[in-house]
């Protein structure tokens, strides 16, 4: 984390901004920030939020008083940051598979 002496505008942006809703569709993961604008990135770049059926995709809750989005159902957390930065799920291959592994079980069981 930067320091305060080291920390530009944007740096200080990102840090800041709040969100304050989130809409998920079939194709888009929405979120409207505190300060008015909206982003919009494909549901694609959260493959968690990809596979999951609708209702567990419009369970969601804000955390860290609106600089995150958690999903209870999908074990999902996207940072408001991350959203600004353009940078989608981190998350690797073996682990999604492992994710969508233990996610078939459950729902066959």
């Amino acid at each position: 984390m930067p320091t305060v002496v080291g920390m530009n505008i944007a740096t200080a942006e990102l840090q800041t901004v709040k969100a304050q809703s989130v809409i998920v569709t079939d194709e888009l993961l929405t979120v409207e920030l505190a300060d008015g604008r909206t982003l919009s990135v494909p549901l694609s770049w959260y493959p968690r939020l990809w596979h999951g059926r609708l209702e567990e995709r419009q369970n969601w809750r804000l955390i860290g008083q609106g600089e995150g989005i958690h999903w209870p159902d999908l074990d999902e957390d996207v940072s408001v940051q991350n959203l600004l930065l353009g940078r989608p799920s981190s998350e690797g291959p073996a682990s999604l598979r492992q994710w969508l592994t233990a996610r078939s079980a459950k729902q066959q069981g």
